[in-house]
């Protein structure tokens, strides 16, 4: 029994140091090629694509931060930077002044669209190359499981 649970800690801290050096890695090269041909950052990226797929465009900025695993102060400086850009707008709450939108705008969605030919072909070339279709589905299974964050939903009137 002792041997079990000893080979079952070391495997469960063997996996667990496989996949942050496994992320590190894919996120340094796929970062550094974005920050290249297109800059932006991956989070910058992720940011975009979480705005696009929202509806109309917009997240509250809390949400945001959650969706991207970010600090309120780290969601506000990678904002500045896509606001600066023209990639993003904020937009204010009418019926509660404490709560902001972040919108995609009409540039950030054409940064979104170039960004993301070449992104998704570097993606699809680092997993392609090393996994199968059927092992890519048993692994975002297998990697949803961790997700251990609930989403809460809101809804307020935007200026």
């Amino acid at each position: 029994m002792t041997s079990q649970l000893l080979t079952s800690q070391g495997s469960a801290v063997d996996a667990f140091v496989a996949l942050v050096r496994a992320s590190v890695s894919a996120t340094r090269g796929l970062s550094a090629e974005l920050q290249e041909e297109h800059g932006l950052t991956i989070n910058d990226y992720e940011c975009l694509l979480k705005l696009s797929h929202a509806e109309g465009g917009q997240l509250r900025r809390v949400d945001l931060s959650r969706e991207l695993l970010l600090t309120p102060s780290g969601i506000t400086r990678l904002l500045e930077g896509l606001e600066s850009a023209g990639f993003v707008e904020r937009k204010n709450c009418s019926s509660d002044a404490r709560v902001a939108y972040a919108a995609l705008t009409p540039a950030g969605r054409v940064k979104l669209k170039e960004a993301g030919r070449s992104h998704v072909a570097s993606i699809r070339e680092l997993f392609g190359g090393r996994f199968s279709d059927e092992e890519l589905t048993t692994l975002a299974a297998l990697l949803e499981r961790l997700e251990t964050e609930p989403h809460e939903e809101e809804s307020c009137t935007i200026e």
